[in-house]
Parts: structure tokens; C-alpha cells; sequence
């Protein structure tokens, strides 16, 4: 079976890299989708002692990233329910994970601050979260001009919540990338 991973838009790879995911980590995907775009290349790269979080509230999302992980005998992927836009909607205990990467995710929110509070909660000290998302239309794809992710709010929530925007990127003709780093 052959699954698309939809580098054509992001590079999985560049987000890893600049995000410094290396053996070993915890890492969220939040929202992940279908193809598991960060998922799986995430789980190659942590490895054995790794592990990754899928988390999505869509359960059949959940379910087609499930089958993919046991089709390719990749046994670092959890799959995990929740609603990562309220408080506490993550079954993950506070302060465990390395990396909440937020991809093509937040444009279906009007209240980032509270996606973000909630990414925030899950990462250990010096963790960090990595938003990828739509900055120029893309008609027929992306989201419409109105719903797109107003960048300036997300860099705000984090000099309010001691986070440090390490690098603001363009990834590709459409998406913007925010690294933060959480500085305690």
C-alpha cells in the first residue's frame, strides 16, 4: 500500500530538522490527519526510544494511522482521542513531551491561545511547539483568505508564556513556520 505523505506543500523533513527532533524524544503531532504527514517520518527519527503521539479527534483519522503503523511494523506511534482545543483535551501527562508540532491545524480555530495553552501544558522544560500554517491562498485547497492564521497572535501568546520565537520561515509558496522554544 502506498500512502501519499503531502511533501509538496511542507517537507516533513524540513520541519524535523529545523525543529531539532532527534532519537529518544516524545513528540505530538496535534491534529495529525489522515496521512500521518509528520507521524511517521517523526517516528523514524526518534526511534526505538522514542515516541510519537497522534493525536486527532477524529476517530477514523485515528484508525487509518493505527493500520498504517501496523502495516509498516512501526511500533513507536500512539494514537490518542482529543480535543486540542480545550483545556486538558489531551490524554497526555503535563510536562512529558519534547515537541507539539500544530500543521495545517490551527486555521480551524479562532481561539489559538487556547490550542496553544494546551500544547504548552504537555512539554517538558526547554520543549518546544512548531506551528506550519497556510499564509497565502491556495484556491480549492487551503483555507479561504479569512480563515487564514493571523501569525502576529501566535508570536504574542508566546512572549506572554515565556516562549522564544527561534525561527519564522517561509515553508514553500503557501505556509509559514514558527518555531518556539520554551524558555524555562
Amino acid at each position: 500500500m502506498s500512502y501519499h505523505s503531502g511533501n509538496n506543500l511542507i517537507d516533513s523533513a524540513t520541519l524535523l530538522d529545523k525543529s531539532q527532533v532527534h532519537e529518544g524524544m516524545h513528540v505530538v503531532d496535534s491534529g495529525c490527519g489522515r496521512t500521518g504527514h509528520i507521524v511517521f517520518p517523526a517516528a523514524k527519527t526518534v526511534g526505538e526510544k522514542g515516541v510519537v503521539y497522534a493525536v486527532d479527534i477524529l476517530k477514523d483519522v485515528l484508525e487509518s494511522i493505527r493500520r498504517r503503523a501496523t502495516i509498516e511494523a512501526i511500533h513507536n506511534v500512539e494514537t490518542i482521542w482529543g480535543d486540542i482545543g480545550q483545556k486538558n483535551g489531551v490524554a497526555i501527562a503535563p510536562k512529558t513531551v519534547d515537541i507539539v508540532f500544530y500543521i495545517n491545524v490551527l486555521f480551524h480555530f479562532s481561539d489559538y491561545a487556547g490550542v496553544l495553552d494546551e500544547g504548552g501544558r504537555l512539554l517538558k522544560d526547554k520543549g518546544r511547539i512548531v506551528v506550519a500554517d497556510w499564509q497565502n491562498n491556495l484556491p480549492g485547497i487551503g483555507p479561504k483568505i479569512e480563515n487564514m492564521v493571523n501569525f502576529d497572535k501566535i508570536v504574542a501568546w508566546a512572549r506572554k508564556h515565556n516562549f522564544f520565537v527561534q525561527e519564522d520561515i517561509a515553508i514553500g509558496n503557501y505556509h509559514r513556520g514558527l518555531f518556539l522554544y520554551k524558555n524555562f
